[in-house]
């Protein structure tokens, strides 16, 4: 996509965000906004980190996976995947990186399992609740199986809940999954913003707030949401504590990506330290 593709895909999403500011002041933000991401400095420069950055946080911008189908419920009642086990047992989220790359974040008391072959037999059984980042591999579609249902998808980002043994909640972030209920004929096709529920033997798909809204907030909001979410302090320079700001964040969001949308629209260096988990600016 060419820069003025780029350009007009970005205005189209920022106007369609629903904040409560008039017409005009959404126009002078969009044209604040064009003016950072469009200088000829940062074209030349980093214009394509900040694109990245600021469609990613602003609004997914969702592209086709082109997900799996076959005829047959994909639904298996004796899956053996006991070989690797991947399991929480703290109180805080757990991060963990699958043999394709796919990103998972177990919650307390959660755990999956995955067999040896994984790069070619992508399966995962899930217990508790798992948020997915999955790799996209045509050749190799990826399932999650929990309790009596599978969720199917190519490359996408969902969180499984099956914590009681027959219920189970999918909420979809990015992409499209595919979700099939044992002894089921019928299947179900989510959309970002979609949550599909099983439970006593019946079925849902309703919708969700995937969603976090700043609007003409501090800064230091941003910066106590990223502590409570993420588990990083952020430390701001004392100039820009008063600083206000409008931005919606997916609530799944990587956190690289929101400390680099918030370096660039405020022109500020950080360092992230690892170690004592904090981001700090300046």
């Amino acid at each position: 996509m060419d820069e003025k593709k780029i350009e007009e895909e970005l205005k189209k999403i920022w106007d369609e965000i629903p904040v409560s500011h008039s017409d005009n002041e959404k126009e002078m933000s969009w044209e604040q906004f064009q003016a950072k991401a469009f200088s000829p400095k940062k074209k030349k420069n980093n214009s394509w980190r900040y694109f990245a950055a600021a469609a990613a946080v602003l609004i997914f911008v969702l592209i086709g996976t082109g997900l799996y189908f076959n005829g047959s419920n994909p639904v298996t009642n004796n899956i053996q995947l006991t070989e690797n086990v991947i399991e929480n047992t703290t109180s805080i989220i757990k991060t963990a990186i699958l043999p394709d790359s796919s990103r998972v974040e177990l919650s307390p008391n959660s755990k999956i399992a995955y067999a040896s072959n994984f790069a070619a037999n992508r399966k995962v059984e899930v217990s508790g609740e798992v948020y997915f980042k999955v790799t996209k591999d045509k050749k190799h579609p990826f399932q999650v199986f929990c309790n009596e249902t599978t969720t199917t998808v190519l490359g996408t980002s969902f969180t499984v809940k099956g914590y009681t043994q027959k219920g189970v909640t999918v909420e979809l972030y990015e992409g499209s999954v595919q979700m099939n209920v044992k002894d089921l004929d019928e299947k179900w096709i989510l959309k970002p913003g979609e949550k599909f529920t099983y439970g006593n033997e019946t079925t849902s798909v309703t919708e969700f707030n995937r969603f976090i809204d700043f609007d003409n907030q501090k800064l230091t909001d941003v910066s106590t949401y990223i502590e409570t979410n993420y588990g990083y302090k952020v430390i701001m320079p004392q100039e820009y504590e008063n600083q206000r700001i409008t931005v919606r964040i997916n609530k799944k969001e990587d956190l690289n990506t929101i400390i680099q949308l918030i370096s660039e629209m405020y022109n500020l260096n950080y360092e992230v330290n690892e170690k004592l988990k904090q981001v700090t600016f300046q």
